[in-house]
């Protein structure tokens, strides 16, 4: 696809465009504030630290984020967890009993419930036997309806990565916007297609602070595309969406890469540890290549297998109703003592 065939005003719903966003009172007043008396938005005037509406574009985080990505804040859009940014492109560019995605099972589950949930076709094409998207099935399938798809790399739940140069044939194919959900990067050898993100005019890539950043319970999520894109979502999302102390944890997290840094480091290590020894297990059928921080393994009987781990005191996921993943499980790497006893469980069931 030539790039200039590619027009996001073509995609996105013709009420979304014609939409007048909300303004916030912060929306309006954007200087530091410092020794400003605010009496704008009727807040609270008490001093608790948190009194205040929090910064509705997150400028500090922004940069610090664009700066350790080295792309322009106005490329990045922060989400309530990846879920918020996931839905705010199905509300953008997806009209309800008309429009269609594509997903490719096995895959994130969510992207079929939010299809479902803003009344979406989701075309599924599941993915082939080595676990990589279905290059010829999926351009089969897309129709002018079709406005996102969807390519979960690391994927989740198989953990490999997809084949670059599917994902590129798919770029330079589909005239909606091809979305890579990045979630499990940090743990990959792969590097990130922000890199590829001013080549790309339909790209969409969407990350997150709950796996490799260690801050799942903030509920932090970032979408990367150019600055057409992220200027149609900044349209329709919630005034208020980041909190403040989400953003004060985000910036403090990513103030210390080097911690960051070590913590990948060990979780790798010890998914090497895990995967030697899950490969003795006598019930253990194979143990999938994986780029993230889990693994997926075919047991002899998923369903007995993850019901004598519970009652061992292990939480793990039972992924045998899933496309391709009959008699699977999916289990996290963990610390050191955490894997130990997991090992220990499996090893004496």
């Amino acid at each position: 696809m030539d790039v200039l065939d590619f027009n996001i005003n073509n995609l996105v719903r013709e009420n979304i465009r014609k939409l007048s966003p909300y303004s916030s009172a912060r929306d309006e007043y954007t200087a530091d504030g410092n020794d400003m008396v605010f009496l704008d938005a009727n807040e609270n005037p008490f001093e608790t630290s948190l009194n205040r509406y929090p910064d509705p574009q997150q400028r500090s985080l922004k940069k610090i984020i664009a700066n350790n990505k080295n792309i322009e804040a106005s490329q990045l859009l922060l989400g309530n967890g990846s879920d918020e940014v996931l839905d705010l492109l199905f509300r953008a560019f997806c009209e309800p009993n008309i429009d269609n995605i594509i997903t490719l099972p096995p895959t994130y589950g969510m992207y079929d419930v939010l299809a479902n949930i803003n009344a979406v076709e989701n075309k599924k094409v599941i993915l082939t036997d080595g676990f990589q998207p279905n290059v010829e099935k999926i351009i089969e399938v897309i129709n002018k309806r079709t406005k996102l798809l969807f390519l979960c790399s690391p994927n989740n739940p198989t953990g490999n990565s997809f084949k670059i140069e599917s994902i590129i044939q798919l770029l330079n194919t589909f005239k909606g916007l091809v979305i890579i959900d990045e979630a499990y990067i940090d743990f990959s050898e792969q590097k990130s297609w922000i890199e590829r993100l001013n080549k790309y005019p339909n790209l969409v890539i969407t990350q997150t602070f709950s796996k490799a950043y260690g801050l799942a319970g903030i509920r932090l999520g970032i979408c990367f595309a150019n600055e057409k894109i992220i200027s149609i979502l900044n349209r329709i999302k919630p005034p208020y969406n980041i909190n403040e102390l989400t953003q004060r944890e985000a910036y403090k997290r990513l103030s210390e890469p080097k911690k960051i840094k070590q913590e990948i480091s060990e979780i790798l290590e010890e998914r090497i540890q895990l995967i030697q020894k899950l490969e003795t297990i006598s019930f253990v059928e194979k143990v999938y290549p994986t780029d993230t921080n889990f693994v997926l393994i075919k047991v002899d009987n998923a369903n007995k297998r993850y019901n004598e781990l519970l009652d061992n005191g292990i939480v793990i996921r039972n992924r045998t109703t899933q496309a391709l993943c009959e008699n699977t499980l999916r289990l996290t790497v963990g610390t050191k003592e955490e894997n130990k006893k997991l090992i220990n469980v499996l090893t004496n069931l």
